[in-house]
């Protein structure tokens, strides 16, 4: 069993089941899936860049990402409807819990002065979302394979019903917040 998964079956779940008065396990909220988006702008003129993202991806999650594709033609960004641009990929069960432990223990401390992640960025409804400005922080990257440092987007969906509630479970599996 995974290192996180036990402290939140040991750990976050009574703590929480203490403080918010859950009568039951099962109302205690949990982390349902956690999203990796890479948007790659530049496809629209050199397919190659996407195939490099998918790549990254791939090394990072562990699992082969999507591809998402625009929904509308913005004549602005030169973007037709269909085309790709970016991709994606949805981590659930054992490879969630082994994706957010490597995050929190080897990937974030190698972010350049690294305060810790913002606490204002849930969306009303538990879920977190954090970006991150460059790929290399993950262990799997090499530097000199890069073919252009690409930003992330992590969104970790949980089934809290409160900012509150997924601040506590997520701080509670360790999440560095910002003091």
């Amino acid at each position: 069993m995974n290192r996180l998964k036990e402290k939140y079956l040991n750990e976050v779940v009574p703590s929480l089941m203490k403080k918010y008065n859950y009568k039951s396990v099962m109302e205690v909220p949990k982390i349902d899936k956690i999203v990796i988006n890479m948007g790659v702008g530049d496809a629209t003129t050199n397919s190659k860049l996407l195939d490099a993202a998918v790549s990254d991806l791939t090394k990072i999650a562990g699992q082969k990402p999507v591809i998402t594709k625009a929904k509308k033609s913005v004549a602005g960004f030169k973007v037709r409807e269909g085309q790709s641009i970016g991709c994606k990929v949805t981590l659930r069960g054992e490879n969630m819990y082994n994706f957010m432990d490597k995050l929190i223990a080897i990937s974030l401390p190698r972010v350049r002065d690294f305060r810790g992640v913002n606490k204002r960025s849930f969306d009303g409804r538990g879920n977190y979302t954090m970006g991150i400005k460059e790929q290399l922080i993950f262990s799997e990257i090499e530097y000199d394979e890069v073919v252009k440092v690409r930003g992330m987007d992590i969104v970790f969906v949980t089934t809290a019903n409160t900012n509150e509630e997924a601040f506590d479970l997520l701080d509670g599996l360790g999440i560095p917040f910002r003091k």
